[in-house]
């Protein structure tokens, strides 16, 4: 049963002057004409602002890769979610019955969109500033933890720029399989060195976590070779 929206509100630590917004951004495609799709496309603008200010004025050091690489890992729809999560975002949500029965409601896609649409709202609501602050109050613990000493390359940034330091061609991918229902889809990747006749299969809940996967496989070989 969906959950009063009081509840979030008060979790989210702002109060619509304009009920209508909040309930936008919580209303999925599924659910009717009237839904969060033009309010995620903003706040997804929005977060990626604000974030992006934030670490650099957090980290005076880093370069303009190292700031899009921690941006990056902040505003990432898995990391959307799990933040939607810890704010019970799904118990609030007007889906479409056929998502309530697919289990729409603990999708991460849509719980991340969800969270960006409503940071859109309390844009339109309550202005940049307002906005701004519940970020910061969302993200806060999240950017104490961040460290450039920490922060890694993701397995295909690697792989691109330990080819290119070796002056052989970019890797090639391609989706073997996929394979279960769509709200649970399995990916197949291959990834393809044709230089070093090399080749290596990557899993994942996405054709991007298996082409990461198959890309950490392919470094493996690489370097074995190398040794």
């Amino acid at each position: 049963m969906r959950q009063p929206t009081e509840h979030l509100s008060k979790a989210i630590g702002y109060s619509f002057n304009d009920p209508s917004l909040f309930e936008n951004a919580l209303t999925h495609r599924s659910a009717g004409s009237i839904n969060n799709e033009r309010l995620e496309f903003l706040g997804d603008a929005i977060l990626g602002f604000v974030v992006a200010d934030e670490l650099y004025q957090q980290f005076k050091s880093a370069n303009e890769g190292q700031l899009s690489r921690l941006r990056a890992e902040m505003v990432k729809g898995e990391a959307l979610a799990v933040l939607a999560r810890e704010l019970d975002l799904g118990l609030y949500l007007a889906l479409g019955v056929g998502e309530l029965r697919s289990g729409g409601q603990g999708r991460d896609s849509i719980l991340a969109d969800a969270l960006e649409a409503i940071l859109a709202a309390i844009y339109l609501d309550g202005g940049y500033e307002a906005v701004r602050q519940v970020i910061h109050n969302l993200f806060q613990s999240k950017l104490k933890k961040l460290s450039l000493d920490s922060q890694k390359k993701d397995p295909k940034t690697r792989l691109q720029e330990h080819l290119q330091a070796h002056k052989h061609p970019l890797p090639e991918y391609s989706v073997a399989q996929v394979a279960g229902e769509q709200h649970e889809q399995q990916f197949l990747v291959q990834c393809v060195v044709t230089e070093l006749q090399l080749e290596c299969e990557g899993h994942g809940s996405s054709r991007r976590r298996a082409e990461q996967d198959a890309a950490e496989g392919m470094l493996t070989k690489i370097f074995q070779r190398e040794e």
